[in-house]
C-alpha cells in the first residue's frame, strides 16, 4: 500500500512541476470568465471574513476543470520553504499559474479544498489573510479546511485542490 502511495505522490510531483513551467504559456485575459453565483444564504453567518462562500454555482454552458492538490512548493525542483506563510502564497501562486494555463483566473473557482498538516488558530489566520490577498474582489470559492497529521512530502505543510468551470 505505502508503495501505490508513494508512486500516485511521486506522479503528482511530476505532474506539479510540469504544470510550473509557464516559460511556454503566457497568461492572456480572455472573456472564458463564467457567471459565477456566490450564495451566502441569510440565515446563515456571514462567511466572507473567513474567505470563502457557503456554495457558488455558474450559469452557463462549459466544463469543470478538476486541478489536483498545489502545495506549497516553489519553482521546477519544488523547493519547500520550512515557513508556513510562503508555502501558502505559493501553493496559490502554483493553483493560478495551472489555471492560467486555461485561461482562468481566480474568481472561476468554484470549489477548492485546504489540506493543512498541524492546523491551529494561527495557520487558519495566516491561511485566511492569503486569500484575501488572492481574492482581492471578497468574492470567495466554496470552500472545506481538512486538518491533517501530514501530507505526500516530508515537509509539505499544506495542499489546496480545487475546482474551476470553464464556459463554452
Amino acid at each position: 500500500m505505502r508503495s501505490i502511495v508513494f508512486n500516485l505522490s511521486t506522479l503528482c510531483m511530476g505532474f506539479l512541476a510540469f504544470s510550473q513551467n509557464t516559460n511556454h504559456h503566457k497568461t492572456k485575459k480572455t472573456n472564458n470568465v463564467a457567471t459565477v453565483v456566490h450564495k451566502n444564504p441569510k440565515d446563515l453567518f456571514d462567511p466572507a471574513p473567513f474567505a470563502f462562500s457557503h456554495a457558488t454555482t455558474n450559469e452557463v454552458d462549459g466544463k469543470y476543470i478538476f486541478i489536483s492538490g498545489q502545495s506549497g512548493g516553489e519553482g521546477l525542483e519544488h523547493h519547500l520553504s520550512k515557513d508556513f506563510r510562503t508555502q501558502v502564497k505559493f501553493s496559490l501562486k502554483n493553483l493560478e499559474t495551472v489555471l492560467a494555463d486555461y485561461r482562468l483566473g481566480v474568481n472561476d473557482v468554484l470549489k477548492i479544498t485546504v489540506l493543512m498538516v498541524d492546523h491551529d488558530q494561527e495557520k487558519l489566520k495566516i491561511w485566511t489573510e492569503e486569500m484575501h490577498k488572492v481574492w482581492k474582489n471578497n468574492k470567495f470559492p466554496a470552500s472545506t479546511l481538512i486538518p491533517v497529521p501530514r501530507l505526500a512530502l516530508d515537509d509539505m505543510m499544506i495542499e489546496v485542490d480545487a475546482v474551476a468551470f470553464i464556459k463554452k
